[in-house]
């Protein structure tokens, strides 16, 4: 732990809430954002997703370049107001969730472990993780099935299982 501020490339589809994160980095140039711009795309092409806007922040590291990568596959750069949050606000909001619900439990040693810690939040926040805005579904997961039987309430068999030594709390009724 020496006190290095670590940068986190993230993007996040705003349909269902999925959020992938892309890399860390110490220092931030324009090449490493054009690199990451890059990934993002052949990401898209390989999982076949149609993306038509990417919603951006007026970050010096998001040059020509950057926005280039996505308009070669037609993609609209979209770059959000001046000091008007609520323009990305659900990619604000999975920054503070990350910050209360991983960062702020968690001494992150070096970028490893960093990158790690983030590869298992993202699994959680994909897979496990309920959403008000999914009716309490994950991104990648359908929403659970009402209880319709009274008595079936009393008799919910819930297992817990944790993740990153108990930060991260994983709940499934065992069927």
């Amino acid at each position: 732990m020496n006190g290095v501020t670590l940068y986190v490339f993230s993007v996040i589809e705003h349909a269902n809430c999925r959020i992938c994160i892309l890399g860390a980095t110490a220092h931030p140039t324009v090449d490493w954002a054009t690199q990451a711009a890059r990934n993002v795309v052949m990401d898209l092409q390989d999982a076949g997703a149609t993306v038509t806007h990417l919603i951006r922040d007026r970050d010096s590291k998001f040059t020509r370049a950057f926005d280039a990568v996505f308009e070669a596959e037609d993609i609209e750069i979209i770059t959000t107001g001046i000091r008007v949050p609520r323009m990305n606000s659900i990619t604000e909001r999975w920054v503070q969730t990350c910050r209360h619900e991983l960062l702020d439990r968690t001494s992150i040693w070096n970028q490893a472990h960093l990158l790690h810690a983030l590869g298992e939040f993202e699994a959680f926040y994909n897979q496990h993780r309920p959403h008000r805005t999914l009716h309490s579904a994950a991104p990648l997961r359908p929403a659970p099935e009402p209880i319709t039987e009274p008595d079936r309430l009393h008799r919910l068999d819930v297992h817990r299982r944790d993740r990153l030594g108990g930060v991260l709390h994983e709940y499934a009724h065992a069927a």
